[in-house]
């Protein structure tokens, strides 16, 4: 009970000081996840991921995401971020602060966190928490090829089971990506024995369908069955096999142009009604942009309209998804 009371202190202490300094009122926080899971039957609500945005600083990038259309962003905020995490207590409240200033959402952010302990981790969690972020995205795992995977599976069990005592102290839910290729996570089975439970309200998995299709074939719908209950935020993104430098590899796409079926996953997601935070990623070229270069090859207007239309595709194909 003390310790809660010390994380509520300080949580408390950073919404205080952070609103003084700024003279800004902060927004509120976020619900915790609601596991009774309501149908997404308004829309979505779609953040944008900064890292394409980061050419621009805090109130241009706001002000762009703003007039897209999103309605909110999804900060990176880890090295060569828009904020970087031994700045975040100087750096996330201004970013927030242009957010809201353009009517924007800040209730995602993207890190490398991964262990409560670490000092630098920690302040960052605290401050997202003080200023209401209520779901980040963490670092990512490997599996090393002097342990097995059952061994690492239980160290990594364990990682995300203190993190989530974290979490829950700070009204924050942590979300592990499943990304293609030797990551943890990236066959989608090895995800539930790593994550704390299916009824973790602090602790699940960032869905990211692009690289479900692309590790799962035509599987990919067995996976989600299975990761369903996990699920705590999605990141949207499209890709195709095609053959680059002699090799046959996935090539990034604008939505529709690629290998993932939106009609059909976004028919699942209202069945098994998922109503969690989502992301929008643009891999594709951008030149640049989408890699976060901070000066970027091609005409700033059309990385926007590239923005623009795969927005519009997304919230057109999920409208009349059944």
């Amino acid at each position: 009970m003390a310790k809660n009371k010390t994380y509520l202190n300080r949580r408390n202490f950073i919404k205080k000081s952070s609103s003084v300094a700024l003279a800004v009122p902060l927004m509120p926080l976020a619900n915790p996840f609601n596991l009774k899971y309501k149908p997404l039957n308004k829309g979505l609500q779609v953040h944008l991921f900064s890292k394409h945005l980061q050419f621009l600083d805090y109130d241009e990038m706001a002000k762009v995401a703003s007039e897209i259309g999103f309605d909110g962003l999804d900060l990176t905020v880890r090295p060569k971020g828009h904020v970087l995490p031994e700045n975040v207590a100087r750096d996330l409240p201004k970013a927030v602060v242009a957010m809201k200033k353009h009517g924007l959402k800040s209730t995602m952010i993207t890190t490398n966190v991964l262990d409560g302990k670490n000092v630098t981790d920690r302040q960052l969690l605290e401050t997202a928490s003080g200023l209401g972020v209520s779901h980040y995205r963490t670092g990512w795992l490997s599996y090393p090829e002097d342990r097995n995977i059952e061994a690492s599976q239980k160290i990594y069990r364990k990682l995300f089971s203190d993190l989530e005592s974290v979490n829950e102290n700070l009204d924050l839910v942590g979300c592990y990506q499943n990304h293609a290729g030797n990551h943890v996570g990236a066959p989608i089975w090895d995800m539930p024995p790593i994550l704390p439970s299916s009824e973790s309200k602090y602790m699940g998995c960032q869905y990211d369908i692009r690289h479900a299709v692309a590790e799962g074939g035509l599987s990919w719908e067995l996976d989600l069955r299975l990761i369903a209950p996990y699920i705590r935020s999605i990141i949207i993104k499209d890709f195709k096999w095609g053959m680059k430098e002699g090799k046959w590899q996935p090539i990034n796409t604008p939505l529709g142009e690629g290998m993932v079926n939106f009609t059909r996953y976004f028919s699942l997601l209202k069945k098994y009604k998922i109503n969690v935070p989502v992301s929008l990623h643009l891999e594709y070229d951008l030149g640049g942009a989408e890699h976060g270069a901070s000066e970027i090859t091609i005409n700033r207007e059309e990385v926007y309209a590239k923005m623009k239309k795969d927005l519009v595709f997304l919230r057109d194909t999920w409208s009349k998804a059944e």
